[in-house]
């Protein structure tokens, strides 16, 4: 099937089996390796991106229910060189440590503070328990997250 997929601003036609999840066209397709495959089962949320918006694990979408949506990555938050501010706060606040799901964080992060841009750190955790870190302990996660959230 042919897809036409707006991905970080720039447009896209390819042709897909109809199987292929999202996070699959992403990688494999567009060569865009930001986003991560952790899990397959929506368990882990390394896959997460924005789907029109909205922050999405696209582990748990096909390529051809995106057809003719706008998908933003972790690739296309920076801009002129400038990072997002989320990526600033993760990075100031050591919200990171192998790396592995900062991607998929991020992006949901972002999308946490788009729907709640003032959380608490109870809202903060709760809105990320879709989201899994093996290494941080989520400490320095949330305190990215409320800082990026109190410089806006």
């Amino acid at each position: 099937m042919k897809v036409s997929i707006t991905v970080n601003g720039k447009d896209y036609e390819n042709d897909v089996e109809p199987r292929t999840l999202l996070v699959y066209y992403i990688r494999e397709t567009l060569g865009l390796t930001g986003t991560n495959i952790g899990c397959d089962t929506s368990s882990c949320g390394a896959c997460t991106l924005h789907l029109n918006g909205e922050a999405v694990k696209s582990c748990t979408i096909l390529a051809v229910q995106a057809d003719g949506a706008t998908v933003t990555t972790i690739e296309g938050l920076a801009k002129d060189g400038v990072m997002h501010p989320m990526q600033t706060a993760f990075m100031e606040n050591h919200g990171l440590q192998c790396g592995y799901c900062t991607p998929g964080m991020v992006m949901a992060a972002i999308g946490l503070l788009n729907e709640n841009p003032k959380p608490t750190e109870d809202e903060v955790r709760m809105g990320l328990e879709g989201n899994l870190c093996r290494c941080t302990g989520y400490h320095n996660i949330v305190k990215s997250i409320l800082a990026a959230a109190s410089a806006t």
